[in-house]
């Protein structure tokens, strides 16, 4: 999600997204940091909080108005900005097994934020042609702006294909609650 933009619904560019911020426990998206449009634009004072997003889609997040932009602090408190800096963190297994890179979070559809899944850069521990893979995240998320820890199971039930992955995590899910 780095690097997309931000639209109003009025089709204004107001801003792109620099950092998606996590609330790890709860398995979901609380916000994201931005940055401004144009070659030299830098981080913006502002950010947006989920609650305020519109939908997101897979070119653009979109809000209702650049009004809805909050203090910085209203979406990442004091020494947690590290934690909203996934993509390129690593991707481990529960076991220390390394699968990969974290390329894009994939979130459930309409407002809750709820992350379901990671789009992940495999690595030969995954994937041996190294695609970029759809991994569920599992009931339990680890995260930080370090590494991700799925699941082991997790690494059978990936897709290389959106549209198949929310039949994977359902089965996935299937699977970890009749273990």
């Amino acid at each position: 999600m780095s690097g997309r933009v931000v639209v109003t619904l009025g089709g204004e560019a107001v801003a792109q997204i620099k950092d998606v911020v996590f609330d790890g426990p709860a398995g979901r998206i609380t916000g994201f940091t931005l940055n401004g449009r144009g070659l030299l634009a830098g981080p913006l004072k502002q950010s947006l909080p989920f609650s305020h997003v519109h939908a997101v889609g897979p070119s653009a997040v979109m809000i209702v108005s650049k009004a809805l932009f909050e203090d910085r602090d209203a979406v990442v408190g004091r020494g947690e900005a590290d934690r909203g800096r996934v993509p390129g963190a690593p991707v481990l297994t529960e076991e220390g097994i390394d699968i990969g890179t974290v390329a894009d979070v994939v979130i459930e559809t309409g407002t809750s934020g709820r992350v379901v899944g990671f789009e992940v850069a495999a690595n030969d521990n995954l994937d041996p042609q190294h695609r970029k893979v759809f991994v569920p995240r599992g009931q339990s998320l680890a995260v930080s702006g370090h590494a991700l820890v799925v699941p082991a199971q997790a690494r059978h039930f990936v897709t290389d294909d959106l549209p198949s992955f929310a039949a994977q995590v359902e089965a996935f899910l299937t699977h970890m609650r009749h273990r």
